[in-house]
């Protein structure tokens, strides 16, 4: 008998019909094997049921021509198109748009000439009507005659730049809304002119702020002219913040002063208007001492052994440095909230002063009489003289003095103080009741007049706000 033959896999054999839940079970086993060989194709898979779910299709996202563009070479590509505006930040503050021809990046040449232009009101205008643009396209030219003056400036040499105030706009490096909607207004403009030219746009109240010269100094570092410098000869700036009837303001022609430039309103430049009469809204040469004068008009001196003097006036008025100049040579003391942060310490400090003998100054802004009462009441305590010297600084020069304190450089700032917000001029003002001598000390009145060196002089008396 021959021997038994071990069976082949390719033998078949005669089976009994499976059952439904075998049949059931081979379709998911063979369901499963195609899945694991066609995993990678974007073929529809169909997954395994549970316990009477229903059959869920995962489809592949990718395409025909994705796949082709993968194997495609990097040189066979079409190029990104690249906008000819760039953008970046300064100090987190300003904005700096820089416009550049194709074919000319990095060869601006050496213009000296520079013709600058405000924004809005001056090159541009709001489509709408409306004091502030609704959209990205809310904007036309500010007259149909600009776009091609700016080109014929570009053509006789001028560079063209363009500073703007835009506080709308908030600290650019956190995407505040309104920023794409000025970038994409701004693009849309210089693709319009597609000349050469950059865009400085300050967003906060700082230096680079006009009529503070920030964007000035920031233009000249870009463009290398500390070397041969400008042509401040034939360069100017066209804005409408005049300071004529009607202006919102006189920042331009500030700036332009500032900066030692001509300037024009739009109206001169683009129509060959007449100039109009303008006029300072605040004007620091009406505060600088007599040159032949030599210093304060008041000589403080004592007037008692034991005296606690009581300063009274707004915010940036000069009473520290009043103080500074005239009190502290003579060995008083001073006691400052800003230094000291609340009135609680302030009162504390005192005390300490007073009960050793010491002459003090209180140099803060004692705005109302019941602030004031602290200090009468502290002065009969210690048997001491109260007198007040009241700093009858208008708001106009408190906000000048602020300024330069704030950007004018250390001489102006030994306390290191940042500019000061709006609101801390306008609770002054509301609270303010002009001190009285019956409230119970001697009053006089200190009158600001600007001391100081020649070089002081030209920082102090440029335009700050």
């Amino acid at each position: 008998m021959p021997p038994k033959r071990a069976l082949e896999t390719t033998t078949t054999r005669s089976v009994s019909p499976p059952s439904k839940k075998a049949t059931k079970a081979s379709t998911i086993e063979t369901t499963e094997t195609t899945v694991a060989v066609k995993k990678t194709t974007t073929k529809t898979v169909e997954e395994k049921t549970t316990q009477g779910s229903p059959k869920k299709r995962i489809k592949s996202t990718t395409t025909k021509s994705a796949v082709a563009s993968f194997f495609t070479a990097t040189s066979k590509k079409p190029p990104v198109e690249k906008s000819p505006t760039s953008w970046n930040v300064v100090e987190e503050t300003l904005l700096v748009g820089k416009y550049t021809r194709a074919g000319e990046e990095g060869n601006r040449g050496e213009r000296r000439k520079i013709a600058g232009f405000d924004l809005d009101g001056t090159l541009i205008a709001t489509q709408s009507g409306n004091k502030f643009a609704k959209n990205d396209a809310d904007w036309k030219w500010w007259r149909e005659c600009v776009p091609s003056k700016l080109k014929e400036l570009h053509e006789e040499g001028y560079q063209i730049i363009i500073f703007t105030n835009q506080g709308g706009i908030k600290a650019p490096k956190k995407n505040h809304a309104n920023l794409p909607k000025f970038k994409s207004k701004v693009a849309a403009v210089l693709n319009a002119l597609d000349i050469p030219l950059t865009v400085y746009a300050a967003t906060e109240k700082d230096r680079f702020r006009k009529p503070r010269t920030g964007m000035w100094q920031e233009m000249i570092d870009d463009y290398n002219l500390d070397v041969h410098g400008v042509d401040l000869e034939n360069s100017y700036l066209v804005g409408d913040a005049a300071g004529r009837k009607g202006d919102f303001a006189d920042s331009d022609r500030h700036w332009a002063l500032n900066v030692g430039i001509k300037f024009h309103t739009p109206e001169e430049f683009f129509l060959g208007e007449a100039a109009q009469e303008m006029s300072h809204r605040f004007d620091p040469e009406n505060y600088i001492a007599d040159k032949e004068s030599g210093g304060d008009k008041l000589l403080f001196a004592p007037k008692a052994e034991k005296e606690l003097v009581m300063f009274v006036g707004p915010p940036a008025a000069g009473k520290s440095t009043f103080f500074r100049k005239n009190l502290e040579p003579l060995g008083y003391e001073r006691v400052n909230q800003d230094t000291l942060k609340t009135k609680e310490k302030c009162v504390k400090v005192a005390r300490e002063l007073l009960s050793q003998g010491k002459n003090v100054v209180i140099d803060n802004t004692n705005p109302e009489a019941s602030t004031r009462l602290i200090w009468v009441t502290l002065a009969k305590e210690y048997g001491y003289k109260l007198r007040c010297l009241y700093f009858n600084s208008p708001i106009e020069l408190c906000h000048h003095n602020d300024a330069v304190r704030a950007f004018g450089g250390d001489t102006f700032n030994p306390d290191k103080r940042t500019l000061l917000p709006g609101i801390a001029f306008n609770t002054f003002t509301g609270r303010f009741a002009k001190p009285s001598k019956d409230e119970g000390f001697d009053v006089e009145e200190i009158t600001f007049e600007f001391n100081g060196t020649e070089e002081e002089r030209k920082i102090w008396s440029k335009y700050w706000t």
